[in-house]
Parts: C-alpha cells; structure tokens; sequence
C-alpha cells in the first residue's frame, strides 16, 4: 500500500507505547508513523524468520497447517499459504462491529506487529499504517473469536478486506473491498502465509474493545459523581456528613476518599436546606462508598488494558537476537477477558446507582415534595414516567449481562483449544454495557433539569450551579410532554463535555 494524502489530526508513533487515547482518536483518519527504528527491527525480524526457514527448522503456519492440524505440512507457496489460511477462517457470523471497534482494533495490531517479533513483511506495517490514515474500515463480524489464539475469525476478515476481497465501510456505506481501497487511493495487500497468519493470531479485537469500554466507563463514573453532586444541591441535602473527610479516612479505603474530595470541591458553598432526613437513602449517602469501589476496580483495568496495549500478542514470537523461535500462548487473552467482565460488574452497579438516584428523584415521597414524575401538571402530563421505564429496562439488561463471560471455557478445535478465556465475549459485551450506562446517566441528567422547573431550589454551590445552568440550556423543560428520546442522548453528550476535565 502506499500512504495516501489524507490530512490527519493525530498521530501515533509505533515506536512508542499506545494509550487508550490513541484507540479513540482511531475512529476517525490518524496518521501512523513508521519510523526507521520500526522500520529496521521489523526487517530483522524478516530476515530471522527467512534464515530459520532456509534451515528447514519448522515454524508453525509457515511450515504448518494450522490449529489442531499442525502436524500436517502446510502449502509451500506462500501465496497459495495466505489464501489457506485466511479462507478457512471466514465462517463468521453475526453484525458487523462498529467501526470505531475495528479501526482502534487496527492499530492495536499494527503496533504489535511493528515489534520486530512477529516476521511480518514491512509491506504489512506501512499498508496498517495507511489504512488508518484514510476512512477504510474492514467490514468484520462481531462472532467467531473466542479470545484465544488471537481473534482468529474477526481480524481474518479484515486481512481479506485489506487484500481487496470481502467488503468495507467508508462513511458508513458497504463497499466490496476493492473498490473501497481503490476510492481512498490505497493499493491491496500482498501476503505470504506468515504475514497472513501474525495478522489474525493476536488478541487485537478484545485488547481494543476492553480499552475502549474502559475509557466510556469511566467517563460515566465520572459522570455519576457530578449527576450525585446535582442531585445533593437540588434536594438541599448535607454533603458535609456522607462527604465529611474524617468520615472517609475513617473507612480505609483510598479511592472512596478521593471520589469524596472531587464530590467536595464540586459541591463547595453548598448550602444545605435544613429539611432533609438525618440520615439520606444510600443512593445518595453511600455514593462515595459505592464509587470508590468503582473506582478502585476500575484502577485494575487500567493495568490490564496500560499491559495489552504493550503486548507483543502473536505465535510464534521471533527473537533475532538469540536465534529463537518460540511457540506459545501469547495469543490468549485471558487478562482481558476478567477485565472487562470486572468492567461488567462495575457498570451494572454505576447503572443500579444511576437508576435508583432517577427513582428517588421522580418519587414525592421522597424528592422534598416536588410532583411526581416530575410532571408539570401530573395526571394532564406524565413527565419522567416514559423515562424511567426505560432506564429500568436498561437496569435489566446490564444486571442480565453482568454474567462473567470469562468463567465459560468450552474446549474446540479437537481439544487444541481446551481451555479458552472468551476475553472478546467479555469485551464487545463490556462496549455494548458502556453505552447503555451513558444512556442512564444522560436519562438521570433530564430528571434533574425537569427538578429544577418544577419547583427544585436553584443549586447553592457555583460549580453546580454552573452545571445545572449548562444542562438547562441543551434541555428544554418537559411542558408539555414530548418524546424524550433525543433529549437523553443530548444530555449523555452534555455530559461527555462537563465532565472531560474531573480526573
């Protein structure tokens, strides 16, 4: 491929770790560097893989078939070894993933690859890195990995998309490959088997999609403490008892204490009512409790996704430097797979919190008195009513999907595969998860504008009342009723902006 001309706002050197940042600057056309230093271990690892070969030692899936067929001699055309290995592989199934998905998936491949251990062709990093300076997307199904020798079936549709076969996205249109590639001006991807085989057999899809579940919830976490601090300020509450420093240092737990001092600084000048219970619901008391925990195990994820994304996932792995071939399971992605169910455990419960904190919020008997559902004139109007029912449909579906997927091995490919981590189960689940809980949140966010307009006090602390302000003017008061649909989504968006600088 050559690079083509298409002016890019970003850009990621494969000579230096990724961040999740990267994965979502990815969604949109980013320029991918490939330096000398790339360019040089990437050529050795080449020349390493031709000299072993030239010396008959066998190499799996270039002397090889493949899986539990690796006792069998492979194809000895190179060529004819690619289109082996990559048609086997199309069975999957399923829709087709978002195509922010498969481009961070892209160029978390790429960087792998660029390594120097894999014995990829430099012809396959620079055509990775083109790519992701255009539009393309791969058109790749959402089932067939299994998280374990690498994301076989989803990254063997991309390699055929990148050759010019399959199908492609560009601005969201279906293409055949070869006609999306020829459109943005790249050319298709030539690959023996080596080169086919180390683009499919890394855990690429699931490192991707568990970074970006991650950076949404926390985006949402980040968002439950500021919905918390309005809903405080709203009600009158007294953020100087549940919030109080002693109190959390007294608890023992680090992250609590830093979710309290963020909520602190955010309600700071808060004056509370003087007419609330001594004691309020835990959905509001226990929050920095609540969100700690959130937070610490979010900390954990961190780690798993900060190690993927320096990961070399690929077999076998090429070491020039010691004359090495090493056959192996840095494919298996299990890491990720009890990541991103831990994701699913944290995002069920932001969601629990999230929608209860609405139920409270819409319920006169405890909202100070203010109507029920919110309605501006009940009965005549219904308010939040449609609202909360759906926020606790989506309750529903992030308890029923909090189920770790990492805990369901089943054995395939004649026992080969006998054990396996299902670490792409958990992390597209983690993605589809993230989204529904930004969605609660943005559903809690209408309630609390609705509070306000029917009869809520102005909020007392300035950085609240500068919230509050910001999320009148994106929502319009509910009167009369209206579908709210569109109304959520803009506050979810709301939110994304209000909350890009809480750490």
């Amino acid at each position: 491929m050559t690079q083509p001309g298409t002016a890019t706002a970003h850009t990621v050197d494969l000579a230096r770790p990724l961040r999740p940042l990267d994965l979502r600057r990815a969604a949109e056309p980013l320029r991918v560097e490939v330096t000398g230093e790339v360019r040089d271990r990437v050529r050795r690892s080449r020349a390493h893989l031709r000299a072993v070969l030239g010396d008959d030692r066998p190499v799996y899936g270039a002397t090889t078939g493949f899986g539990a067929l690796v006792g069998f001699a492979g194809r000895d055309d190179g060529a004819d070894q690619c289109d082996n290995t990559l048609a086997h592989l199309g069975a999957g199934q399923g829709p087709q993933l978002d195509p922010a998905v498969v481009r961070a998936t892209m160029l978390v491949r790429v960087w792998s690859l660029a390594q120097g251990h894999s014995g990829v062709s430099v012809g396959v990093v620079d055509g990775l890195a083109a790519m992701l300076g255009t539009s393309f997307v791969p058109a790749m199904p959402r089932l067939g990995s299994v998280g374990a020798s690498g994301d076989l079936i989803p990254l063997a549709y991309a390699a055929q998309s990148l050759r010019g076969r399959g199908w492609a996205y560009l601005d969201g249109v279906r293409l055949p490959a070869a006609e999306a590639l020829d459109r943005v001006g790249l050319t298709p991807l030539v690959l023996d088997g080596r080169d086919a085989l180390a683009l499919v057999n890394g855990t690429s899809l699931t490192t991707a999609a568990t970074a970006l579940a991650l950076e949404s919830v926390r985006a949402s976490h980040r968002a439950a403490q500021l919905l918390t601090c309005l809903l405080v300020d709203l009600l009158g509450c007294d953020p100087d008892q549940f919030l109080h420093p002693r109190l959390l240092a007294a608890y023992g737990h680090p992250a609590a204490a830093d979710v309290a001092a963020q909520m602190r600084t955010l309600l700071a000048g808060a004056v509370p009512s003087g007419d609330r219970p001594l004691q309020e619901a835990y959905s509001i008391r226990c929050t920095p409790q609540l969100l700690g925990a959130a937070e610490e195990a979010l900390r954990y994820v961190d780690g798993v996704v900060a190690a993927d994304l320096g990961s070399v996932s690929d077999n076998p792995l090429l070491f020039p430097d010691a004359d090495l071939v090493l056959h192996g399971g840095n494919f298996f992605g299990q890491p990720a797979a009890f990541a991103a169910d831990v994701l699913a455990l944290v995002t069920a419960q932001l969601g629990n919190l999230v929608e209860r904190q609405l139920d409270l919020l819409v319920d006169p008997t405890r909202n100070g008195g203010l109507p029920p559902m919110l309605a501006a004139g009940p009965g005549r109007q219904h308010g939040l009513q449609g609202v909360q029912l759906a926020a606790t449909a989506i309750v529903a579906e992030l308890r029923r999907a909090a189920t770790p997927a990492s805990t369901q091995s089943l054995p395939t490919n004649l026992h080969n595969q006998d054990v396996v981590p299902f670490g792409t189960q958990a992390a597209l689940r983690a993605v589809d998860q993230a989204g529904l809980l930004r969605l609660l949140c943005g559903a809690l966010a209408v309630g609390l504008r609705q509070a306000g307009y029917v009869g809520a006090r102005t909020p007392t602390a300035p950085g609240c009342a500068a919230a509050f302000a910001r999320l009148a003017e994106t929502v319009p008061a509910i009167d009369p009723d209206r579908p709210l649909d569109a109304d959520v989504v803009r506050a979810a968006e709301l939110l994304d902006r209000l909350t890009g600088s809480i750490a």
